[in-house]
């Protein structure tokens, strides 16, 4: 009798949180129901299926047939779902609690929806520490899958590989599967007969063998290309026939089957790692940048491929050193997780209770891993997927401090290392606004939540060189042989818009708020822009900060000496927040010590992500308080003293209002990035700079100005929505 090798088949489906409905329909249309449709007609064929649960509460709403679908499949054994965490976070990026919480809590959704609790689960991203162990199996959960490079970089060998390995920390057993990088290259992209040869070859080298296919179920239809390769033209049915057709020697089964009827290889110990393409993304530029060129120049090297092998690539956290973005949205959540777990152990109200527990999910949505990272997608460069972190966030945030607060309007001020960088930041807030300020990098309003819109108004983006972007120059100088060398999910190149080598422009300091410029006399707008004539001593300068406390109101005080060209001013910025105007920031600019007669060109830089540009709802407005174009116009005003942003989806009206008139340029902030549709130009936030240029005739100099982020449209829309559910329920 032949000896048969087992194939296991794992489907990976995920949307993030926040990912636009029209998104999740098409991959639905496109990708995960026309799998089950081919899937049902091939019953010796059984699947490992993972579908996150962003993606599974969206289908649950839209598509409740498709769930109908697969518990029916898990009844009859061709389907085996595997758990996880439920909002597909990074397990590297959140607390151990949290970890536990998400996977013990899709775990029992799981058992409450088909019926049966998985067993098994699939790791966001394969990104893996060995102290996850210990979590997982507080979770409940018996085995995990990673990729064949984890265990490669352990040490061992390709064929040592062709089964499951058991590891422990702690004391907690876990078994762990090796995904084939082989497999995962050749399905569905080669013929199937090649993926079927291989098998074979595998067969008579190891007979019993267990060999892991697992990957992104977007690769069946959703990339591009795919819906008419795996699909339309058949490759998928050929597929699964030719598996059907061999059953004598390939076996596919689940995970769970495996298990059962297979004993571990032996034990292991895994490396952080993930699979080799995120470990590569998460080197600095440069460094990708040199693998790159090192494989061009080797590639016909025949022993390239060996070394290849024990080349190894970053380590996951480091996203959150290469962009800060990402690591002030890491900061948020474990601000947020920290007060969460600190309310958890008081004795609570039932109310309060409930809102507790809502809190926590929303946490638990903003731990959603896509816009923490980049490489072959969007990811960190989505606006609409920071916005939908930040917008959870901001969200539980809310609900803590509700349950907290006993009075409905509070301000206050303390001082604490939020960003975790050894350096102490300042929280001002109040329950309309938290604004966060850095006095030891320009005393920067870094994050701004505005809560009646749950939006950060500066969840900026800043432009910066990326391995692609080499591509894109090449292309436009005719270097290029018309394919692409960085990481992608096509080797083609598309553009999605003209000229994009043109918009390459990086960024030399943050875009966030309170940014201050000492600039030349005469500076124009198209030189600010292009970052020529900066002197680059404000932007980055430490500040000594002062807290100021009274009943209603709260107070920042920053200051420091200045060292301009021909003036060593005092420069103090103070930032109130009271409970009389809690939507509103009075900031005061201040200066003093100043050379009369010495002329000055100071400005104060203002940006604001979250409000999209190029729609006819989403526009500036001026001294007169009408439109004067929309979020992604530019704009030269002079003495001005009010300027306006809004967004009517959002329901949000920001607007910067001086006592002293000044100079208004507007521009918007474009980055240049890679998606798995090709290379495009993304709106990130619009930049507002107030501008003043005077000589004075006395030795001080002072501008008041007051930011108000209105958000009654918002919050009236909320208020008949909410309104709206409770009839509705009232009624079922």
């Amino acid at each position: 009798m032949t000896q048969q090798i087992r194939l296991i088949i794992a489907v990976h489906n995920h949307q993030p949180v926040g990912n636009f409905d029209d998104v999740f329909e098409n991959a639905y249309q496109d990708s995960y129901q026309p799998f089950l449709d081919v899937l049902e007609q091939f019953p010796a064929v059984r699947i490992s299926l993972h579908n996150s649960g962003s993606l599974l509460d969206w289908i649950e709403k839209a598509h409740p047939e498709y769930i109908e679908r697969l518990r029916k499949l898990v009844q009859n054994g061709q389907l085996e779902l595997l758990g996880g965490p439920f909002y597909e976070p990074i397990l590297a990026s959140i607390p151990p609690r949290d970890r536990v919480g998400q996977m013990r809590a899709y775990r029992e959704h799981l058992g409450n929806l088909f019926g049966k609790q998985p067993r098994g689960m699939w790791v966001p991203e394969r990104v893996w520490e060995q102290s996850f162990t210990r979590d997982v199996v507080s979770a409940g959960l018996e085995y995990t899958v990673l990729d064949d490079f984890h265990f490669k970089n352990a040490g061992f060998g390709e064929e040592e590989l062709y089964g499951y390995f058991v590891t422990e920390d702690d004391g907690r057993m876990l078994s762990v599967f090796p995904i084939s990088e082989k497999l995962r290259y050749t399905i569905p992209f080669a013929d199937p007969e090649e993926t079927i040869e291989w098998l074979r070859e595998v067969n008579q080298k190891q007979p019993e063998a267990v060999v892991a296919f697992g990957d992104d179920g977007e690769k069946f239809g959703t990339w591009p290309g795919s819906k008419k390769h795996v699909y339309e033209d058949g490759w998928l049915k050929r597929f699964f026939q030719l598996l059907s057709d061999n059953q004598d020697w390939i076996r596919v089964v689940t995970f769970e089957q495996a298990v059962e009827e297979v004993s571990p290889l032996g034990r292991c110990y895994l490396p952080d790692c993930s699979y080799r393409e995120m470990t590569e993304w998460a080197l600095p530029t440069e460094r990708q940048l040199e693998l790159i060129r090192l494989n061009r120049k080797h590639a016909e090297d025949p022993e390239w491929p060996d070394i290849k092998k024990r080349l190894r690539g970053g380590f996951w956290r480091n996203f959150l050193v290469k962009y800060p973005e990402s690591h002030e949205m890491y900061c948020r959540m474990r601000e947020v997780s920290d007060r969460l777990e600190e309310l958890s152990q008081q004795e609570l109200e039932p109310d309060h209770i409930a809102m507790l527990n809502q809190a926590k999910d929303h946490l638990y949505r903003g731990q959603c891993n896509c816009p923490y990272w980049h490489g072959a997608f969007g990811g960190l460069y989505l606006p609409h997927l920071r916005n939908a972190i930040y917008h959870h966030l901001i969200e539980a945030d809310t609900l803590i401090e509700q349950i907290q607060q006993i009075d409905s309007r509070w301000v206050e001020v303390a001082t604490a290392d939020y960003n975790l960088d050894a350096r102490q930041e300042v929280r001002l807030a109040g329950d309309q606004l938290a604004a966060y300020f850095s006095p030891a990098k320009g005393g920067h309003l870094y994050e701004l939540d505005v809560r009646g819109s749950r939006v950060n108004v500066l969840a900026t983006l800043n432009r910066r060189a990326e391995p692609y972007h080499e591509t894109i120059l090449a292309h436009a100088s005719g270097n290029i042989d018309g394919h692409n060398e960085t990481a992608s999910v096509s080797d083609e190149i598309v553009f999605k818009q003209e000229d994009l080598h043109l918009q390459l422009q990086y960024d030399s300091w943050p875009r966030k708020s309170l940014v201050d410029h000492y600039l030349p006399i005469g500076l124009s707008k198209e030189d600010f822009q292009a970052g020529r004539g900066i002197n680059g001593e404000a932007e980055f300068a430490v500040f000594q900060t002062t807290l100021k406390r009274t009943p209603g109101s709260a107070e920042v005080v920053l200051s420091r000496r200045c060292r301009w060209d021909h003036q060593t001013p005092k420069l103090t910025k103070t930032i109130k927040l009271e409970t009389s105007s809690p939507s509103q920031l009075d900031i005061t600019y201040r200066l003093e010590d100043l050379i009369p007669g010495e002329p000055i060109h100071f400005a104060v830089e203002f940006n604001f992500a979250a409000m999209a540009s190029d729609a006819d709802d989403r526009f500036y407005y001026g001294d007169e308080g009408t439109p004067i174009g929309h979020l992604g116009t530019e704009h030269n005003l002079e003495q001005h003293s009010r300027i306006g942003l809004v967004d009517e989806w959002l329901g949000l009206d920001a607007s910067l209002e001086t006592s002293r008139p000044a100079g208004i340029w507007t521009y918007p902030i474009k980055t240049v990035s890679q998606s798995e549709g090709g290379f495009e130009l993304v709106h990130q936030s619009c930049v507002v700079i107030l501008h003043w240029e005077f000589t004075p005739s006395e030795t001080t100099w002072q501008s008041e100005i007051k930011m108000l982020l209105d958000t009654c449209a918002a919050q009236a829309r909320n208020l008949a929505k909410n309104t709206a559910e409770k009839v509705a329920t009232a009624e079922l």
